[in-house]
């Protein structure tokens, strides 16, 4: 199988092949820096989150969504960091040892962990959306480890959409490949992106008519930011890499990844500034922060 025909090399994915490998392209170098400092400070934010959401803050079910999520931030940000630094290597000494298959591999894998960041946005949302359009069953009658379920399902349908790819991709034709891509695309474009817009939408629209009280505004906001966020800054990636698949390569490739790079460093920072600041917009430590945002009560009350 000829995998430059479904995976195109770019430049920030280890490109190879070139006509003049040992030339620098100090535009390239300059982008490429700056998605590594992106992506360090990404890890490190998020892996504040990790510790924090994992040992020092009180479960409920949205920090179960919001935990998953760092962890699928975090090893999209890991990923990227081997790539951006192989790639860096490669160009600065003009060598190449990376093998394409290793490099399609790292694609792969960040495409996986996109997929995990989206459904767990999406259970987010349809998580606050039930809990408003549905009080007395989320308070009496909803499951107490319903988040822990439908996060391993979500992880499981990730793992299991990124094998389905790998096998028809690396020991399959071309076509079937693009078809298995193409399906992935699919069912994001069709199923999880419309249900997290859908959801944002009608939480929006309640919170903004005012029917409702005591509702945990910080959480609100922290939700609908990280849905902006990726619709802004992740889906190019997606849709960039659905374009691939017929031939259009028009968009610089390491811009795309940056915006990706920036949309999974950015949601930790956000929960700090959201809960760091009130009227008088005091920062507070990091913990404190965290906690005004992830141990509002999630109890809504709907007027009538």
């Amino acid at each position: 199988m000829e995998l430059n025909q479904t995976f195109p090399t770019t430049s920030l994915m280890l490109e190879t092949g070139v006509d003049n490998p040992c030339r620098i392209d100090i535009t390239d170098v300059a982008m490429d820096t700056v998605t590594l400092l992106v992506c360090l400070s990404g890890l490190m934010g998020n892996g504040a989150v990790l510790w924090l959401l994992g040992f020092c803050i009180s479960k409920n079910p949205v920090t179960t969504y919001i935990l998953n999520l760092a962890v699928a931030d975090f090893t999209f940000l890991l990923f990227m960091v081997t790539s951006v630094l192989l790639y860096m290597i490669e160009n600065i000494f003009c060598f190449s040892f990376v093998s394409l298959i290793y490099q399609r591999l790292l694609l792969l894998l960040s495409l996986f962990s996109y997929n995990t960041s989206l459904y767990l946005l999406t259970a987010i949302s349809i998580e606050r959306c039930t809990s408003i359009l549905c009080p007395l069953w989320y308070r009496c009658r909803r499951p107490q480890r319903l988040s822990v379920l439908v996060c391993v399902l979500l992880w499981a349908l990730s793992i299991a959409v990124l094998a389905a790819v790998t096998s028809l991709c690396f020991f399959h034709e071309d076509h079937h490949c693009r078809v298995a891509l193409i399906s992935m695309y699919v069912l994001n474009f069709l199923i999880f992106a419309p249900l997290m817009v859908v959801s944002n939408v009608i939480l929006f629209i309640k919170v903004q008519c005012g029917s409702l009280q005591r509702q945990p505004k910080r959480l609100y906001i922290i939700i609908f930011l990280s849905v902006l966020f990726f619709l802004i800054f992740l889906a190019p990636l997606s849709i960039w890499s659905f374009l691939l698949q017929f031939g259009y390569m028009d968009v610089p490739s390491q811009a795309v990844f940056l915006l990706a790079c920036i949309n999974s460093s950015i949601n930790p920072f956000t929960y700090f500034l959201v809960g760091s600041c009130r009227r008088r917009c005091s920062m507070v430590s990091l913990q404190v922060a965290f906690r005004r945002v992830f141990e509002e009560t999630g109890v809504t009350t709907i007027t009538p």
